[in-house]
């Protein structure tokens, strides 16, 4: 029983080395990214709500003009919608100061049509809806005033209606956004932890390593005196010596 209980209880242990390992080593990613979804679902628990609500003018050419005179205007109305001169009439409908008036309204224009949207962000539906409202209101009166001079007339070409639900916070969005955020701080964290413990390297500092060095003998010719050469046999040594003069003398009178 105890030999066949051996394998299992080997195994297991092998698994949970490896899970151990893993999360070691995974564990910045695994805590970044839950703490990051958490974060965006608490933020969009916790966040205000704001409701935005669109209102439209048109612009219209009058006397002659051209339709692209027409979307010129419309642009540039759009550019000055929270000056004070074209809030104040919207801030005394309203009961909302113009600085803050200013803060909540935007404009959008079209490069091809003579529109202009005006959107109208608030803490409540209604007072949002209020806002453009008025603002186009305050819009229309102001280009009116000018339509001699500008050859353009302003009209109100949709209200604004009260919005049934905020347009912030959107907790899909926002828990994803979080979500996303865990996830890059968690990688960095990886990458930070295997730069601290040497995992990774850098491409300016990575060198080949040093190989071994060969060790170095002195040179036999520096330490040691140059050999002498072998004396040789003497040159001419076997050639036949000649002979002497009496001796070629007493040769001859022989013969």
């Amino acid at each position: 029983m105890l030999d066949a209980d051996r394998p299992t209880t080997a195994a297991g242990h092998d698994a949970a080395g490896r899970r151990s390992r893993l999360l070691r080593r995974w564990w910045p990613l695994l805590a970044a990214v839950p703490l990051g979804t958490l974060g965006g679902a608490g933020y969009a628990l916790v966040a205000p709500a704001a409701y935005q609500a669109n209102a439209y003018v048109m612009v219209v050419p009058q006397g002659g003009a051209d339709s692209t005179a027409a979307v010129n205007f419309a642009q540039a109305y759009g550019r000055i919608i929270a000056q004070p001169e074209v809030l104040q009439s919207a801030s005394a409908d309203t009961g909302v100061p113009v600085t803050a008036l200013a803060a909540r309204i935007e404009a959008l224009t079209s490069p091809d049509a003579p529109m202009i949207q005006i959107s109208g962000t608030a803490p409540g539906a209604r007072l949002s809806a209020r806002e453009a409202n008025a603002v186009a209101r305050s819009l229309v009166d102001f280009g009116n005033a000018t339509t001699r001079q500008t050859g353009v007339k302003l009209l109100s070409f949709a209200a604004a209606a009260t919005p049934d639900a905020p347009s912030t916070p959107t907790r899909s969005l926002d828990v994803a956004v979080g979500g996303a955020a865990g996830v890059l701080i968690g990688g960095l964290g990886l990458l930070v932890r295997r730069r601290d413990l040497g995992g990774g390297t850098s491409l300016q500092g990575a060198r080949p390593a040093p190989g071994p060095t060969p060790a170095t003998e002195p040179a036999a010719e520096a330490t040691e005196p140059a050999a002498e050469p072998a004396a040789g046999p003497a040159v001419g040594a076997d050639l036949p010596q000649p002979r002497p003069l009496a001796g070629r003398d007493e040769a001859k009178a022989g013969r």
